[in-house]
């Protein structure tokens, strides 16, 4: 049995600290197999997981030693943070690590949705010239909405004002007079006027009871039928159903979509006969460079549990 179980793909560099000290398993295809990941961890330490590791009252019955769980990532829906705290064990997301890498992918995202001239390859290979057709929008002079203001959307916000857009933002956890709008030349905004505005709707909120289907059919018809949504955050924001006849109706002109409230998205899904949406299998946050600071700055967080849990 081994003191530190890791159930998905990580950079394989700072294992070598973890190795050093504990004996660790690492084994990106464990989340797969629920019987031998609870049989594993029966003698584990810590758990590093992404977000399909589901950390939940099971998982932590079968762990008696469990002290902390490390997350490669930010989001932390797929663990029961109550049954975490009851059991004094520690939950430690790799917040920051990946912020540029979502942002990066929100602003690409962007700039596709609004030029429109994306999946149009295989009709210029067929010798097709659809050039009238393909004319679209600029990103300059637009208004990007963000849902959500916290590291990653502050990101996203300097990167849309260097391409010449406004930028409007709604957090209720933020006052109005808070000095981050100044600071990041962010106009504060309601929900409901901030959808209406926006040319680009990018959320960055966590799946929480009153973010769930915070995206629903009311929202969605209060947009611009220009507007395009990129989603990074997570799937549940959205109502998948409601999303998908809005862009079957013309309701909204297109999304870009990394996340989803059924992962891995199935095959027949709402969006399978779509040609106004991106999908891409949860992979904003990661890159190459972010992959190396997530799976470092989770490391440093487990050792840093571990070595104090035993002080």
């Amino acid at each position: 049995m081994s003191d530190i179980i890791i159930t998905e793909f990580m950079d394989e560099a700072p294992l070598a600290a973890l190795r050093e000290r504990y004996s660790v398993r690492f084994e990106p295809t464990l989340v797969d197999d629920r019987p031998a990941l609870l049989n594993a961890v029966a003698q584990a330490r810590a758990i590093i997981v992404r977000n399909r590791t589901q950390v939940d009252g099971e998982l932590l019955q079968a762990a008696p030693q469990l002290r902390a769980v490390g997350r490669l990532g930010v989001g932390l829906d797929n663990i029961d943070l109550d049954a975490c705290k009851t059991r004094d064990v520690r939950v430690l997301p790799a917040t920051g690590a990946n912020d540029v890498a979502v942002a990066e992918y929100v602003i690409a995202a962007a700039l596709m949705l609004r030029r429109g001239a994306y999946e149009h390859r295989a009709s210029m290979q067929a010798g097709d010239w659809p050039r009238s057709a393909l004319i679209g929008l600029e990103v300059s002079g637009a208004t990007m909405g963000l849902v959500g203001f916290g590291g990653i959307a502050r990101k996203v916000a300097v990167r849309a004002k260097a391409l010449g857009m406004r930028v409007i933002a709604h957090d209720p956890n933020l006052s109005p007079h808070d000095e981050c709008w100044a600071e990041y030349d962010a106009e504060p905004m309601d929900f409901k006027s901030l959808v209406a505005e926006s040319d680009v709707i990018s959320l960055h909120v966590p799946l929480v009871a009153g973010t769930r289907h915070l995206i629903d059919a009311a929202a969605l018809a209060r947009m611009k039928s220009s507007a395009v949504i990129v989603n990074s955050a997570r799937g549940g924001v959205i109502d998948d159903a409601a999303l998908a006849d809005a862009l079957a109706e013309g309701t909204i002109a297109a999304a870009a979509l990394d996340v989803f409230e059924d992962e891995p998205l199935p095959a027949g899904s709402v969006y399978a006969s779509l040609d106004n949406v991106l999908l891409t299998p949860h992979i904003a946050g990661v890159t190459v460079q972010s992959n190396v600071r997530v799976s470092q700055v989770t490391v440093d967080n487990v050792l840093a549990a571990l070595e104090e849990a035993t002080a």
